[in-house]
Parts: structure tokens; C-alpha cells; sequence
């Protein structure tokens, strides 16, 4: 029999952990001080919370506005939320210059974030690569297409013959955090170097001052973003006082196949645990050709390998019977052996995970026919990610913290409790058999116990 007389029974009550978590490390009032403007009567909703909640909402697994309805109907568990027509009247005021304000207030609450994970876990986490740790920050820049299904602004043909938007995006791979994103029209180009500087900028904008002078970093992309400009301008942002370095893929053009067939020294590949990789080859081919236009002291690093079958081939990968890849890399000599630095780059795979998750948390469907508006969307939808992240990093251990945003929703997120309110407090009981009841209760336990910012 099923009845729907049950009382004090909430759903989601991972997600109040998110919301907590905004909380906690400031990102409520950041944004609240942000839209502050945007408030037209002390009675209504804070515009700063009405974007946390969107936002929560997202990490939460939602695709739409309507889909706020799963926090507003339980107003004991998520307090007061605004309805569907005042969130969208938020997103429609949300210009560029409030775009930026979010920005700004989102690396706030980002410092917040990172200083909590200092005091209570120490240093962030250092990527992995070939079983070795990478010192540093990792920042992964890639494009992807979102595919629309209905007429949108600024949503055109894409190069793959599809129909949607192509947003450029930079996420961390020490922690999985969205540190930019920038919504572009369908048919914007895949190496467009403005674009490419723009997102740069917004994602070193993201890192803490602290951080961001004195700390390696090292920008990963495919051969998209190898165009001279934009490796000029991270060159440029030494001058600043930046550690910055590049490993980006490189096209391989005439000179550089007459390199490789003149190439010697080839070594073994590593593979990912650091092992040597059977039928893959490393080779540095710099000063073999001529590198006009390029940075000065560019190194030039390619892999061959056997090819798999259904592996797509150029000629002169069928002619060699190898299949290719060039990258281009500034680290100098004595930094690492090529085959790590190879290894080290191919990481740059891990970001397709991230832009996975992404399009499913919020960025992988786009709500309104106003281009403004779905731009304001891709940041909240960052906004949620970043939320996740940070849940991960600062209140999960083991394999939850390393788990997929789908994972931790069904073990976590969406999680059913009673609420109950005696002496004055707020009671959820999680079921006891629940596999991972110890791991939530334990992670709301780390969130009360985080230092909060003074002030």
C-alpha cells in the first residue's frame, strides 16, 4: 500500500549541505553584496540568495527554473525560496557588469574556501601524473558544444555540423572547481585568441592573491589554444610576476613531419601509473625545425604510437604506420624527463570529465531564448560546481570525495530524513541502514566545524 499521509519527511537533504556550505564560506553574502542593488524591498527575496539557491539547485541535479520547486516545497528543510517568475526576473537583470561583480564575489568566497582547506586539511591537492605529483597549479582550458534544440540567440551552426552554443572553459584540476567560462555563439572558432585571453584572465582572477604570485602554474590546452597570441600573452604574464607555463598540443605541419622522420633518441612512453607503455614512444624534436612565431625557448616534444583500431589516421600516419601527437611546452630542460612532460600534458584529458559533469550540472541545457540570460545561467552553473568542489575537498573523504556529481546525488544529495523541532532545535534523522548515513552526518559535522571568516 502506498499513502501519501507521512508528516515531517523531507528529500534532498544533501543538498542542504550545499546550502550550508555557501553559507559557511561566505559566497551568500558575497553575492547578496553583489545584487544588493538589484533589492527593491526589504520584504522580498535577497537577489544573493535567490542566485546561491539556483545554484545549489544545479549541483543539486536540476535542468530547469521550474525545478526549484524541490527546495521551495520544503521550506523547512531550505527556508523561503523565491518562485520561478522571480527567478527569472533575477536572470534578466543580470548584465556584464553584474556578471562581474559575481565574478568577483565568487573568488572571494573562493579564498574563503581555500583558506578553510588550509587551516583544516593543509595544502590543496597536487594532481597526479604518471604516479608522480605535479607541484602546482593545473589550470585545463577546452571548448565544447552544447547542443540547443530549439531557436536561441546567438545559438548558430556549429563546426561539427550541429546547432547550439560552443562556450570556452577553464577548470582546476588539482580540485575540479570551474574557475571560468565564457558562452560563445555556435560557429565561434575553436582557437579564437581573445577568447582564449579572456577566459585566462577570469580564471587567474579566480586565484587568491596569496596563490597566485609565487605558486607554479602550469595551462593546459589542445592544439586550440597554440596560437601564438595567446601563448604571447601568457609569456607576457611573467612580467606580472606570475610562475605561469604552457603546454598546449601543436599542429603538425610539413617542417615538423620531416622532423619526426629525422627525429632520434626515441624513449618509451609511461603510461598512467608511471610504467613503461608498450608500442608508444616519446622524442624531443626542438631545433629541428623552424620555430618563427612561437615563444622563445619552446620546447617541442612528439609521441608515436601504434594505432588502436578505428584510431583516425592522416596520410603520413599510415605511410609511418604510427599515430602522432605534437605538444609544445616552455618548461626548460631539467623540470622533468619528456616522457613525464608527455604524460604530464595528456592529463589534459581529465578535463573532458569536468566538462561531462559540467553538462550535467547545469550547462549542458540552456533555459531561455536571451542570450544574456543563458550566460547568467553558465554562471550559476559554475557557482554549483564550485559547490560541489568545495563539499568534496572540505567536508568528504575517500571515495565520495573523488566521486561524480550523479554519485554523490544518489548517495548523498537526494538522501530523505525526518525533520523534527524540539527544545528549539532542528532535528533531520537519516535513516540508520542507509550505507552512507555515517559519511552525511559526518560531513555536516565538518561543516559546523569550519573556521568562518571574521567579520
Amino acid at each position: 500500500m502506498v499513502t501519501g499521509g507521512g508528516r515531517g519527511v523531507v528529500g534532498h537533504v544533501g543538498a542542504r549541505l550545499l546550502a550550508d556550505l555557501a553559507d559557511a564560506t561566505g559566497l551568500t553574502g558575497v553575492f547578496s553584496e553583489a545584487l544588493a542593488g538589484l533589492r527593491k524591498r526589504q520584504g522580498g527575496h535577497a537577489p544573493g540568495r535567490i542566485a546561491v539557491d539556483l545554484a545549489v539547485m544545479l549541483a543539486d541535479g536540476g535542468e530547469a527554473i521550474a525545478d526549484l520547486a524541490v527546495l521551495r516545497d520544503q521550506p523547512g528543510l531550505f527556508g523561503p525560496v523565491a518562485s520561478d517568475p522571480t527567478a527569472w526576473r533575477l536572470l534578466s537583470q543580470l548584465d556584464e557588469p553584474m556578471l562581474a561583480g559575481l565574478r568577483a564575489a565568487r573568488a572571494r568566497a573562493r579564498e574563503v574556501a581555500w583558506a578553510q582547506h588550509a587551516e583544516v586539511r593543509g595544502d590543496l591537492p597536487q594532481p597526479m601524473v604518471a604516479g608522480q605529483q605535479v607541484e602546482g597549479l593545473i589550470l585545463d582550458i577546452d571548448a565544447t558544444i552544447v547542443i540547443c534544440h530549439s531557436e536561441k540567440e546567438a545559438a548558430t551552426r556549429t563546426w561539427k555540423k550541429t546547432f547550439g552554443y560552443h562556450p570556452l572553459l577553464c577548470f582546476l584540476d588539482n580540485t575540479g572547481e570551474a574557475l571560468a567560462g565564457l558562452l560563445r555563439e555556435g560557429r565561434a572558432g575553436s582557437n579564437t585568441t581573445v577568447d582564449h585571453i579572456t577566459v585566462l584572465d577570469q580564471a587567474l582572477a579566480q586565484i587568491p592573491d596569496a596563490v597566485r604570485h609565487g605558486t607554479p602554474i602550469l595551462l593546459r590546452s589542445d592544439s586550440a589554444g597554440s596560437s601564438h597570441g595567446f601563448l604571447a600573452h601568457i609569456r607576457s604574464l611573467r612580467e606580472q610576476h606570475l610562475d605561469i607555463r604552457f603546454s598546449v598540443g601543436a599542429a603538425i605541419t610539413e617542417s615538423v613531419r620531416a622532423s619526426i622522420q629525422a627525429a632520434t633518441g626515441w624513449v618509451p612512453a609511461v603510461d598512467t601509473d608511471g610504467d613503461l607503455r608498450q608500442q608508444a614512444e616519446v622524442c624531443e624534436i626542438t631545433g629541428l625545425f623552424d620555430a618563427a612565431g612561437w615563444p622563445e625557448d619552446t620546447r617541442f616534444l612528439v609521441r608515436r604510437e601504434r594505432p588502436h583500431p578505428g584510431a583516425q589516421l592522416t596520410l603520413f600516419d599510415t605511410a609511418e604506420g604510427w599515430r602522432h601527437q605534437v605538444i609544445a611546452t616552455d618548461t626548460p630542460p631539467g623540470n622533468g624527463s619528456i616522457q613525464h612532460l608527455e604524460a604530464r600534458h595528456r592529463a589534459h584529458a581529465r578535463v573532458e570529465d569536468r566538462i561531462r559533469c559540467g553538462k550535467d550540472t547545469g550547462f549542458g541545457r540552456f533555459p531561455s531564448r536571451v542570450f544574456a540570460i543563458n550566460q547568467a545561467w553558465l554562471h550559476l552553473a559554475l557557482t554549483g560546481i564550485d559547490l560541489i568542489a568545495w563539499t568534496q575537498t572540505l567536508l568528504l573523504h575517500g571515495d565520495l570525495a573523488r566521486a561524480e556529481p550523479k554519485k554523490l546525488r544518489y548517495r548523498l544529495l537526494h538522501v530523505a530524513a525526518r525533520l523534527t523541532r524540539t527544545a528549539r532545535r532542528t532535528r533531520l534523522a537519516i535513516t540508520a541502514d542507509w550505507p552512507w548515513t555515517d559519511a552525511l552526518t559526518s560531513a555536516f559535522n565538518h561543516l559546523a566545524a569550519l573556521p568562518r571568516p571574521a567579520g
